[in-house]
């Protein structure tokens, strides 16, 4: 039996990782068309994925819709989606539903499912060389958001995260709170290419 070369190794990490990142663009791109209404964005996350209909998912809006900050929108859409990702990956639930609830001191969004479970390693430090977790509570602490993962064999998995309504809302919004987020995206947007170029490097 032929064993691949360190570099042939290398090569298909590699590959792996550029179709990652492929789906994650496709992703960003298509919820973007459609952010104006959020809870269709949610709901065409399976097609997205190209997931058999192993599950069913659905979508609930609690509340009137409002308007949101493109940077907060941006990260609330994507710990969002990561989370229903992980539950089709992962979870071999029947069930996944996305609930956004539009209050006026928050916006909460709550991603449940009926599974297994995440067991409780995973659930603090995350999966060994997996960034899902650790990756959403970073983005839920740079938007001010509070966020908590329960999980139980029994219970399934359920993802709660919340966002003050002064941060996630543009009509509550103060001019501080807007400079604020511009400079955390901006921020955000510098860090990111770093990273790029620290992967390209």
């Amino acid at each position: 039996m032929l064993k691949c070369s360190p570099i042939t190794r290398v090569l298909e990490l590699m590959g792996q990782v550029l179709e990652d990142g492929r789906s994650a663009a496709r992703g960003m791109r298509l919820s973007k068309e459609r952010m104006q209404n959020p809870d269709l964005a949610f709901s065409r996350i399976p097609q997205e994925l190209a997931v058999q209909a192993s599950a069913g998912f659905g979508v609930i809006v609690e509340g009137t819709p409002r308007s949101m900050h493109p940077a907060v929108r941006d990260e609330v859409y994507c710990i969002g989606r990561e989370a229903v990702t992980n539950a089709f990956r992962h979870s071999r639930a029947t069930r996944i539903e996305v609930q956004l609830e539009y209050g006026f001191r928050e916006l909460r969004v709550l991603v449940r499912d009926n599974g297994c479970g995440i067991d409780s390693q995973a659930l603090d430090f995350g999966r060994e060389g997996q960034w899902g977790l650790s990756g959403m509570r970073e983005r839920a602490e740079r938007i001010g958001a509070k966020l908590r993962v329960r999980s139980s064999g029994n219970g399934g998995t359920e993802v709660d995260l919340r966002v003050p309504g002064r941060v996630a809302f543009e009509s509550q919004a103060s001019g501080n709170v807007t400079k604020w987020l511009s400079k955390m995206y901006a921020r955000k947007t510098d860090s990111t290419a770093s990273e790029r170029e620290k992967r390209a490097g």
